[in-house]
């Protein structure tokens, strides 16, 4: 009988083990602003729309120094949005935003149906994100 506790304790242990595995790729693309704050991407979360061929990411805010952020819908300091980027025509589309009052519909496929926002040189930001998410958009799962 001694046997069945450590089983359980084992099977205990490789699961707390295996949680690191799950969490996501928070990847910076911008320099910390003056109040510590930097957009982060998971590159975890990264594929691309097999409908429309274009790269969807999920972003969020951050301050790390101050143990905030970045984190996806349902954490209670997650706050961002998942769009859809065009990495050729150097556009946008929101699919969603969240915050911890907020939870995305990820299932509705309407903002295909959107339309794109130019991303250029007035929004830092964006063309931050873009740069970084489609330098390695060739090798993205397509969903």
């Amino acid at each position: 009988m001694p046997r069945v506790p450590a089983l359980a304790a084992l099977a205990i242990l490789a699961a707390g083990s295996a949680a690191p595995a799950l969490a996501a790729d928070w990847k910076p693309f911008t320099a910390p602003a003056a109040n510590g704050a930097r957009w982060f991407y998971d590159a975890d979360y990264s594929y691309r729309d097999a409908a429309t061929g274009r790269v969807v990411v999920m972003q969020a805010i951050g301050k790390p120094e101050a143990k905030v952020g970045p984190n996806g819908p349902g954490a209670a300091d997650g706050v961002g949005s998942v769009v859809a980027l065009d990495c050729k025509a150097s556009n946008l589309l929101v699919v969603a935003s969240y915050s911890p009052k907020e939870t995305p519909d990820l299932t509705s496929t309407a903002w295909r149906e959107g339309k794109p926002k130019k991303v250029g040189k007035e929004n830092a930001e964006d063309a931050a994100l873009m740069a970084a998410a489609c330098a390695g958009a060739d090798g993205l799962p397509s969903k």
